[in-house]
């Protein structure tokens, strides 16, 4: 099987979004006023002061052409906009951990939906970050970091009630959490856990975290006719935010990152009992674990879903021949798109704590027990590990470009943007080709 370490980029439409970056350079160059330009030293732009990164759940590239955006558009006006390829699996708190740190999992460990050999239980999502974080590194380099509901970084760079290094969870829809951050930004008090917090100065890092696009699509599909607006709204509460950096007079000063941490696909059929089936044939006694919960003591294969399936092989059963054979016996159940065994994860940069074999279905399909009543969403699989990913403001070039940019690009590219040290553990490199000044590469 071909290792798949850097799969081609996704073909699925961003044609009204590639017109207006492909315009961008000239008139951005022309009409931005005199506060927004940068200062030019030695030819190279100054570093911005300030990063605001916005952090939109299940933000599929496809959905970039459901209706207009405006507040979208305009940034993309001021810089490039474009796919950012994740991790695998493309699981939330797995992405989100790779885009905080600029690590792959194997490096990070933040590991989804596995069997945990320490505890012999199922595990689903967790927040565990083995590697420094974008707002560790804003913190070590002086700088000044404000979360709304990014919460990967939660006690990684930022906590409960300290106005420096402010974390807030407001829940609720995420127009109502851009609000949150507008109160931030004109020094206004917040609740962060339970205590009320003002932030003096606009801070160096700003995220911002919203799943209204995640949850949507979970619930009714990829394409429910419900995406446009909800995405609408989240453009509107955009254009309050960048309102007020204008307001407070940090615009000018100001890079903004928007993406999305995986994409999301549309499933109506369900063949978990196929696969039970498949693998029994093969001589094992097969389970479905949930998380929480072990498998019994008679169960050899044992795996945990979440989109795709992690397949752990136990006691005797986990010699070469018996992975070799379970994996043979999954391949075969026609649902079953890929199996992807230790050599192939390796080469994604998975965790070490995933299984043995890790199977994906084939759109459509999802490893459930039954259909479900209607259309619905979800990620994990290779197909949604595309997001977009727009750069736009001070220290992105007005005739920007992405070449292949991945997660584990952002947070170098946030620390180069304003001039500071990259996570410690960050394998990513910064995306220079977007940008305007110098920043090492990794």
């Amino acid at each position: 099987m071909t290792k798949p370490t850097n799969p081609p980029q996704s073909v699925r439409s961003v044609s009204r979004r590639a017109v207006l970056a492909a315009g961008a350079g000239t008139a951005a160059a022309l009409t931005l006023p005199s506060a927004a330009r940068a200062e030019v030293s030695g030819g190279r732009l100054a570093p911005a002061r300030h990063v605001v990164l916005i952090a939109w759940d299940g933000f599929d590239p496809a959905y970039l052409d459901l209706l207009e955006t405006p507040n979208l558009d305009q940034l993309t006006r001021r810089g490039v906009l474009g796919t950012t390829t994740g991790c695998f699996p493309s699981i939330t708190n797995t992405s989100w951990a790779s885009v905080a740190t600029g690590a792959w999992p194997r490096t990070h460990l933040n590991t989804p939906y596995f069997l945990d050999p320490s505890t012999g239980r199922a595990v689903s999502q967790n927040r565990t970050l083995e590697a420094q974080s974008i707002a560790e590194a804003v913190a070590a380099a002086g700088g000044t970091v404000a979360s709304v509901q990014f919460f990967i970084v939660q006690n990684h760079g930022v906590v409960f009630g300290d106005p420096r290094a402010l974390y807030v969870q407001p829940g609720g829809t995420g127009p109502a959490r851009f609000d949150v951050a507008v109160d931030i930004l004109h020094g206004r008090p917040v609740r962060s856990g339970s205590t009320t917090v003002t932030v003096e100065e606009p801070p160096t890092l700003l995220a911002v975290y919203a799943d209204d696009l995640d949850a949507l699509g979970h619930r009714e599909g990829a394409e429910s006719p419900a995406m446009g607006p909800t995405l609408a709204g989240l453009d509107a509460a955009l254009g309050r935010l960048v309102q007020a950096t204008k307001d407070v007079g940090i615009y000018g000063s100001t890079a903004f990152v928007i993406l999305g941490d995986h994409g999301m696909t549309t499933f109506t059929r369900g063949f978990g009992g196929l696969a039970l089936t498949a693998l029994t044939e093969a001589g094992f006694t097969p389970e479905f674990v949930s998380p929480g919960a072990a498998p019994a003591a008679s169960t050899d294969v044992a795996l945990v879903v979440g989109g795709v399936a992690s397949v752990h092989l136990l006691g005797a059963a986990r010699t070469a021949d018996g992975i070799a054979r379970a994996r043979a016996a999954l391949e075969a159940v026609e649902p079953v798109e890929r199996v992807y065994d230790r050599a192939d994860l390796d080469a994604f940069g998975a965790s070490p704590l995933l299984g043995d074999l890790v199977a994906e279905p084939a759109a459509g399909w999802s490893f459930g027990m039954e259909d479900p009543d209607g259309p619905r969403g979800y990620h994990g699989r290779t197909g949604e590990r595309e997001a977009a990913l727009l750069v736009a403001g001070r220290g992105v070039s007005p005739r920007a470009r992405l070449d292949q940019a991945r997660h584990v690009d952002i947070a170098p590219t946030i620390a180069a943007l304003l001039g500071i040290p990259a996570p410690a553990q960050a394998e990513g490199r910064v995306l220079d080709e977007a940008l305007q000044h110098g920043g090492a590469t990794h």
